[in-house]
């Protein structure tokens, strides 16, 4: 095992040299937040691909496999047509917008008077996700070292605090692009074919395993529907979704970056299948199906491999918690502190917003940290945070950028009625069924309708400046191209 604690420390190591690279870039709110708006096409695919793909699409992916077989595919690959759908149809748009936060976008729409309720719906929802991925830390390094949970916690929450810390979203990048290949690599490219071939190939694991486990809709159609309702629409209005969006260089990087990255989703979520298919025939009887993925890396790979593969989960882990933590953080003091606190700040404070970032990040990590280590049961609180991301912010979202007669009593209305509505189910119906997300859209849905017709139309000045952002001919707020256009009027 020696040889694969010295890919592991390696792997560690590199992590937090780039946080340190990361922060002497970092001068800028634009720079620490959105890597300065100007990722190419390859930083951008390989980003996106590798925030969307976390613990539970790695681990728990090939759990799915392992319990029904290639039908196990569907919640990843939901998360690839959820990533697919907002990249050919929304991410122009969101990318032209030039905010930092989904809560500003519907501000923005609206007229400023939807921030603080959505923003902690949405500071609920990422925070929820950091902590879930936090907790998968004890999952790997327990079958690395051995390792008590809470200290694998800390240790690698630390890490991804650090990094994420001193470089904000460069350091974050730099470093989802290097867990980008190595999932690919340790992941698509060597336990995938090892697992097959050890299970004795497709045939005989055919032979082995009972008809259904090559079903495509084995898992069931109501499972899936459930899937496209939480993964794909959450995927369309997630904070940490959209903050990748912001980092887009312009229209066709978020455009074909990101279905270039949905594609290698897609093909993500039929390795894991087919890795958990191949791990029940070698281990029929484990006993949980999350398991498995641990299980045929210890005994199925050769020295180092493992090493490498274990660090591919790693991987995942850390690019999903690093992602949610920026954007719980940004969330936190832009759309909930800011707000609530009146603070207005001078034009060119960029160093001074960069430090209050930089600070929301190490407060926030330091809270997913502590409550990863006393929450048991993650399962329960990612429904929760998804069930209400879905049932209180996808009507107000989405209805914002397609329907023009929306109002902000009527995204009020859908986000009240919405959330209120899911935790009231889930209280009713239980937390892991299906209903609460179900009818809590539909309730949201019908309160956003009926209130925004029952209400004057949102101003005709404000749908003006919304329609001159989508279309990306107004300037990001506090550039300096925006200072010099307000002031050229008074000036003539």
């Amino acid at each position: 095992m020696a040889v694969d604690y010295l890919v592991i420390v390696v792997y560690l190591a590199g992590m937090l040299a780039m946080g340190w690279w990361g922060m002497r870039r970092a001068k800028s709110k634009s720079e620490f937040l959105v890597a300065g708006r100007r990722l190419g096409p390859a930083m951008y695919s390989g980003t996106m691909a590798a925030i969307v793909l976390g613990g539970a699409s790695t681990i728990g992916g090939v759990g799915l496999g392992y319990q029904y077989g290639l039908s196990g595919a569907w919640m990843v690959f939901t998360i690839g047509l959820g990533l697919l759908a907002l990249s050919v149809f929304f991410s122009a748009r969101i990318a032209r917008l030039k905010v930092y936060t989904v809560s500003e976008m519907l501000d923005l729409r609206y007229g400023g008077r939807a921030g603080v309720i959505s923003g902690l719906v949405m500071w609920a929802y990422t925070l929820m996700l950091a902590v879930t991925s936090t907790i998968a830390y004890a999952t790997i390094f327990d079958v690395l070292f051995d390792m008590n949970r809470t200290l694998a916690i800390v240790l690698g929450g630390s890490i991804v605090v650090a990094y994420s810390t001193l470089g904000g979203m460069w350091s974050i990048t730099l470093t989802d692009m290097v867990q980008f290949v190595v999932k690919t690599i340790g992941v698509l490219l060597l336990l995938l074919p090892i697992a097959v071939v050890k299970a004795g190939g497709f045939s005989e694991m055919k032979a082995q395993l009972p008809t259904e486990y090559f079903d495509p809709l084995g898992i069931g159609g109501e499972t899936i529907f459930t899937y496209v309702l939480i993964y794909t629409f959450g995927m369309l209005i997630g904070q940490d979704i959209w903050q990748r969006v912001f980092t887009a260089r312009g229209d066709r990087t978020a455009r074909w970056g990101g279905t270039i990255a949905g594609t290698y989703c897609l093909a993500y979520a039929v390795a894991g299948a087919v890795i958990g298919t191949a791990a029940k025939v070698l281990y029929p009887k484990l006993a949980s199906p999350d398991d498995a993925f641990a299980t045929i890396v210890k005994d199925e790979l050769p020295l180092g491999v493992r090493g490498l593969v274990l660090a591919a989960a790693l991987a995942a882990v850390m690019s999903t918690s690093s992602g949610a933590l920026i954007a719980c953080a940004t969330v936190a003091n832009n759309d909930i502190w800011a707000r609530l606190r009146g603070i207005v700040r001078p034009e060119g404070e960029q160093h001074d917003e960069v430090k209050g970032n930089r600070a929301f990040i190490l407060l926030m990590g330091l809270a997913v940290i502590a409550t990863a280590i006393a929450l048991n049961d993650v399962v329960q609180a990612l429904t929760v945070a998804y069930n209400l991301l879905v049932g209180g912010l996808l009507v107000p979202i989405l209805g914002g950028l397609l329907w023009k007669r929306g109002t902000a009593q009527g995204a009020l209305a859908s986000v009240a009625v919405g959330g209120l509505a899911v935790i009231s189910l889930m209280t009713a119906y239980g937390i892991l069924a299906n209903e609460p997300v179900y009818y809590g859209l539909l309730a949201s849905l019908a309160a956003y309708v009926a209130v925004s017709l029952a209400t004057r139309p949102t101003d005709a000045a404000v749908l003006a400046a919304w329609r001159e952002r989508l279309a990306g001919r107004a300037p990001e707020p506090g550039t300096v191209s925006e200072t010099v256009s307000e002031q050229v009027p008074a000036a003539q």
